[in-house]
């Protein structure tokens, strides 16, 4: 439980986070047993929690509560990664994090193959060998073909699905391999 560990750092005693909070007492004792969950308790009461230990209050839910971002959104995010921090840190600070492994295990599979997907790229236009460790994962493909929301939007706009056909035949191998339609990641603002 992340308030025991930080507990411990700051070596305060559960009465004296409830001094300190105005929580009361048994309310601090259920969460630190993990008899009430953190996730569950009122917004009133997480910031009286974190403003005592002098934490933000999301790292006091983090670990147990997964904010599943919109698919383009996290598109978005992994573009502008790879932007703020260049190729080569972009490689080396998802792979040390193990973030795709996370993601998969997660059940973001489409995120989790995405962000392989701009691995991949990413290494293949530096002349870097692909890290092997993710070849199981390299096999797996979406179910349905996944299209840029611009894609659907111009389909509406022409009243035809060629925009997807062109999308397809301009998409980035990487991605399409998953079946992820995706063509360009550099233009990003």
């Amino acid at each position: 439980m992340i308030i025991n560990i930080i507990l411990e750092q700051k070596k305060m005693t559960k009465y004296r986070l409830a001094k300190l909070s105005e929580v009361p007492q048994t309310t601090v004792i259920d969460i630190c047993s993990g008899k009430a969950k953190l996730e569950n308790c009122s917004s009133s009461t997480l910031y009286k929690l974190a403003k005592a230990l002098e934490v933000p209050m999301e790292s006091l839910i983090a670990n147990s509560v997964d904010v599943r971002p919109n698919f383009e959104i996290f598109k978005s995010h992994t573009c502008h990664k790879v932007k703020n921090l260049g190729d080569m840190d972009f490689i080396i600070t998802t792979l040390e994090a193990g973030e795709i492994l996370k993601l998969y295990h997660q059940q973001w599979h489409l995120e989790s193959l995405y962000l392989l997907a701009m691995v991949d790229y990413v290494s293949r236009e530096n002349d870097l060998p692909f890290c092997t460790n993710y070849n199981s994962l390299r096999k797996m493909r979406s179910k349905k073909t996944v299209y840029p929301m611009s894609v659907h939007a111009r389909c509406i706009v022409c009243g035809n699905d060629r925009p997807k056909q062109e999308s397809i035949a301009a998409a980035i191998p990487e991605f399409i391999r998953h079946n992820i339609v995706e063509a360009d990641v550099r233009n990003v603002y």
